[in-house]
């Protein structure tokens, strides 16, 4: 290998001036040697960029399976639609129109079948009623003589371009009709400017409308029936989810209060991630329950189906998750309660999240196998039982001789942060009472089938168990006072 500081292939060039000195020539092969190392270094940063998104793209696909078979659908559709293209008998009966049956598939095929299906009839109801209006105008504006013809055509794009427009800022249209407003407004102008040129005004709406009709059912007929994506079960599994990982959040947030710097570390981010997911989830169910409205029976789910109390669910849930975040945050607050404190109510406050967090659990099944439960509203007793027993340990700590008991006397800033994430812990506790009547009334509306019979039996039996400790604790308490 030459070096840069030797001469190219060990010789040295020199070059004699007419004054009789001698100049040594530069080797090429410096320079060139320089330009190779730098296209190397290129060329290798271009092929690991390349290779680190082909592997992210790996990781993706073997994660979610269902967006690659989505990919497959899409590229199935474009070569059907394709056919009325390179098909001479297929492409003389549209016409040369064959296009808008493509550019429909690539606008309307979307992940789920609901948005699907969603897009098709907005899509079919748009081109349809500005097809008929703008065929409607053109017949009243070619009465009127070419003088007043471009006049009407043009006020009636304004005026009705303007109605459909303002129609996408109600909610109620805008939540679903809002592409089929906006198709309406390209079809209705592009009727409306090129009848003005076009003399088979009628022949060529009619060719549009067939082929959006043909790409809009190909789309729909690949989406339903090649492994199909049901925007009411996604939505389903969401709320099942969500209820989850806000229990399990509610669990390590209390729980990291009670534990020691170390083990606190290793769970923030988990307690962070479960009712993080909850808020951040909103505009997801808002969407798949808009597109749930479209589908077809599927699965236990009628066509019917009261999506609407999902997004009650949902905000129950997320009003929880609030309260949750505002106990993490005072929980890592720098503030923080005296030892003895917290070990005299570790066992009240772990007792309650957990109730809590168990209520939840059993409502996220309640979800998940549309059963009614016989045990949540002992559940539910049981998690009052212990929101009590908080409120009287909190009650203690106004009494001198409780404080003075254990090993030390804590002040009033001290007992503070306590007190706070106690009261949390009990509004926490309030929300889930009302994720509870939410998922009721769910279960109600959707017609969830009752437990067996067996399973209510020994729920009731051990409701009476249940009752009969309480009863005899309480006589224990009596007794020893």
């Amino acid at each position: 290998m030459v070096k840069e500081n030797e001469p190219c292939g060990g010789l040295e060039w020199r070059m004699n001036m007419p004054d009789g000195s001698s100049k040594v020539l530069e080797p090429e092969c410096i320079s060139e040697s320089r330009y190779c190392r730098a296209l190397k270094g290129l060329f290798a940063r271009f092929v690991s960029t390349i290779w680190g998104f082909i592997r992210k793209a790996w990781n993706l696909g073997a994660a979610e399976p269902k967006k690659v078979m989505h990919c497959l659908k899409v590229g199935m559709a474009l070569s059907l639609v394709s056919l009325f293209y390179y098909m001479r008998p297929l492409y003389d009966g549209v016409g040369g129109n064959a296009m808008w049956a493509i550019m429909t598939v690539v606008v309307v095929f979307e992940y789920t079948v609901g948005a699907t299906l969603c897009k098709c009839v907005n899509r079919a109801i748009g081109t349809f009623l500005a097809g008929a209006l703008g065929l409607g105008v053109h017949w009243i504006a070619c009465q009127s003589g070419e003088k007043f013809e471009p006049i009407i055509l043009q006020v009636s794009v304004f005026l009705l371009a303007a109605a459909a427009t303002f129609s996408r800022f109600i909610p109620s249209i805008k939540a679903r009709f809002d592409y089929g407003a906006m198709i309406f407004i390209l079809t209705f102008s592009l009727v409306s400017v090129s009848g003005y040129r076009v003399e088979k005004l009628f022949e060529l709406a009619h060719q549009r409308l067939s082929t959006i009709a043909i790409g809009a059912s190909i789309c729909i007929l690949t989406s339903m029936l090649f492994c199909p994506v049901w925007a009411g079960s996604q939505l389903h599994n969401l709320i099942k989810n969500n209820m989850e990982k806000l229990a399990d959040s509610l669990d390590g947030c209390v729980a990291d209060y009670f534990k020691n710097d170390t083990e606190k570390a290793q769970d923030s981010n988990k307690v962070m991630l479960g009712y993080k997911c909850v808020l951040n989830s909103k505009a997801t169910e808002e969407s798949l329950a808009n597109f749930a409205r479209w589908e077809p029976t599927h699965g236990g789910f009628n066509f019917g189906h009261p999506w609407k109390e999902y997004l009650k669910i949902g905000a129950s849930l997320r009003s929880c998750a609030y309260f949750i975040e505002a106990l993490n945050a005072s929980i890592n607050s720098d503030q923080t309660a005296p030892d003895f404190l917290k070990d005299h109510f570790s066992k009240f406050c772990i007792k309650l999240s957990s109730d809590a967090s168990a209520v939840m659990k059993e409502l996220a099944v309640v979800i998940s196998t549309m059963t009614k439960s016989s045990k949540i509203d002992l559940m539910i007793e049981e998690m009052n039982s212990a929101v009590q027993q908080l409120q009287d340990a909190m009650k203690s700590l106004s009494k001198q001789p409780i404080a003075s008991s254990v090993t030390g006397i804590a002040t009033i800033v001290e007992i503070v942060p306590l007190v706070t994430a106690s009261s949390l812990l009990i509004e926490i506790v309030a929300r889930t009472e009302n994720i509870a009547k939410a998922v009721n009334g769910l279960a109600e509306k959707a017609e969830f089938r009752v437990e067996s019979d067996t399973k209510t039996k020994e729920s009731q039996n051990q409701k009476v168990i249940t009752e009969e400790h309480k009863g005899d604790k309480k006589t224990m308490m009596t007794l020893e006072k």
